[in-house]
Order: C-alpha cells, then structure tokens, then sequence
C-alpha cells in the first residue's frame, strides 16, 4: 500500500482520537463512534466499547485481488492498532454489507457467546462485537435516549422494534410505571431482558416482555393505553416470522396511526428510520392527529457529537 496513503489514514485517526476523545471524556462517554468512512481509501466504521475497539469494513467494489485485499487489510489493522495504541485481540473486525432494514441482525455470524458490559449515562448494556452484524447498542440514538428517560417518570411507556431494549433500560431508570418491551426476535427479547435485569429492573409484572409481529401486535392494542411510545423501524422486512413484508417508506403513516391510536391523549411518539430517502407523509399524519397534536423534526437535536455531518437517519417528535 502506498505509503503516503497509510500516513494519511494514520494523521486522520490521530485528529479524531484527540477531538472526539475529549468530547467523550467530559461527557464521561466510553461508546462513541471515531471514524466513518472518512478517507474513501479507508471505508471502515470504527468505534470504541470501553477499552476494545469494533471496526467494520464496508463491502464494495475493491478492484482488488484477494490476496492484495488481504495484505491491505492486514496493513490497515496494523495502522489502527498501532495509531490508537489499542492490542490487535481488544480490536473486534467485521465485513459489513450495506443492507435494507435489519434483516442482518437476525443472522447469527457465530455460536459462541463473545459478550461484556459498557456503560452508558450511568447505564450498563451487554454488547457482543463478534457474533452479529450489530453490537447491540445503536450509538446514534445516545441523546435520543436521554431525551425517553427524562420524559418517562411516572408513565407507561411503550417499546417497538426494540432490538436489545436500550430504549427500555432508560425509560425504565428514568421511572417508568409499565415499560413494555416488543420485537419479533426472541434472541433479541432475551437480550432486552438481560439488559433490563442487569440494571435491577426485575419486576415482570411492571417490566413486559412481547415477542410479537409489531405490524400486528399494534392492531390488537386497546386505544389510550400508553403516555409515551418508541418506534424504531426496519427500512425493509421479510421476515418468514411475518405475516405481511414491512416497508417503511409505504407503512409508516399506518404504523404511526396504530401507535397514535394506542396514545392517550397528549402521549408522545418518538418515531425513528435509517432509511436515507425517507418522506414523512406529514398530511395524512396530522389527519390523525388531535386539534393540539405536533410533528416536529428532531433529528439534529438527538444527533450526537460523535455523529455530526455523517448521521443517515431521520428522528421525529409526533405528540398527539
């Protein structure tokens, strides 16, 4: 590899590391992401879990051979592990795809169980760097679970396409009176659940847990039930688990009526997507919604510093 261009990855990371470092230091942050695809030479995603270090290789087209591939893969491990100062075995390497949705997530890349505890806002949540494609906590959501945990004191609060139940952990911390927990992966659910007992929420009878289909799950709910309800989507998904596909960019006015309908009055939505060329159907939303009812775009306002210019997903306020 030219070496011109490894200095220049190297002086990159060495800018980021001492930028963000400080940011994450003050905000006693230890989960923050450091690069993203920065150089187009270089297209990683790294991001620090505490002392050990996730980088993840886009996949596109190369140009190289299999063999040089490998070697400038190596020197570029190498490169990072020496700039950052961080031992080759904390450094976790993955190839990840440019997907649609979450489908990736539900497929296991490993059957060993390569699990530890970081800590988030006083939190502690189980990451695993090795055995899916997805960590287990999204780091671009940090502020946006502040924002739930500052507003769930003393309400019911729901949890949609909850993954690994982040969303839950802080609302039940921020005093919750029911928190319920949905996804349609059960590897998930066990995993929001580990989450939850790690922080002392133990009560089940406060602290629900449903594997379900969200799509239907959400035509079955009584209306007025929930004070505040998080929805965070899959772009796209097929899964077999389904009764019907789930696309985002069609689906979304309807899921966002069934949770408004599940909304007291007054109830808050916070509704979220990565898909890069999403439209909010505004119109048919504030059709539904009450004379007092609001959308506001707080997509810049839970961006984190770590994420700034490079965030590709949108986040929406939706009160009813």
């Amino acid at each position: 590899m030219d070496d011109d261009k490894i200095l220049m990855f190297r002086n990159r990371l060495v800018k980021q590391a001492k930028h963000l470092g400080k940011q994450a230091k003050r905000q006693q942050i230890q989960c923050y992401r450091l690069y993203d695809h920065d150089l187009p030479e270089f297209p990683f995603c790294i991001e620090y879990y505490g002392d050990k270090l996730y980088v993840a290789e886009y996949r596109r087209r190369h140009g190289l051979t299999e063999e040089a591939h490998a070697v400038w893969l190596q020197q570029s491990k190498a490169a990072i592990a020496e700039t950052l100062g961080i031992p080759i075995e904390s450094i976790f390497f993955r190839l990840r795809q440019r997907k649609q949705g979450r489908q990736g997530q539900y497929q296991r890349l490993d059957e060993e169980q390569h699990e530890f505890v970081v800590e988030e806002n006083g939190l502690k949540f189980l990451v695993n760097l090795t055995d899916y494609l997805d960590t287990g906590l999204f780091l671009d959501h940090r502020l946006t679970r502040q924002m739930v945990r500052e507003q769930s004191n003393g309400r019911k609060v729901l949890n949609l396409f909850a993954y690994t139940g982040s969303f839950s952990v802080y609302a039940a911390s921020g005093g919750a009176e029911e928190v319920v927990t949905v996804d349609l992966s059960k590897t998930y659910l066990s995993w929001a659940q580990r989450n939850m007992e790690l922080n002392g929420f133990t009560d089940l009878g406060k602290y629900k847990f449903r594997h379900a289909d969200v799509k239907q799950y959400l035509k079955e709910l009584s209306p007025n039930q929930f004070d505040l309800v998080v929805m965070d989507p899959p772009t796209f998904s097929n899964s077999q688990r389904m009764e019907d596909i789930l696309d985002i960019q069609r689906d979304h006015v309807a899921l966002i009526n069934d949770c408004i309908q599940s909304m007291v009055p007054g109830g808050t939505l916070y509704f979220s997507t990565n898909y890069t060329k999403f439209i909010l159907d505004e119109a048919a939303i504030k059709a539904i919604l009450m004379a007092n009812g609001s959308i506001k775009n707080i997509t810049r306002a839970t961006t984190p510093f770590d994420f700034e210019g490079k965030l590709s997903r949108y986040c929406y306020l939706i009160k009813k």
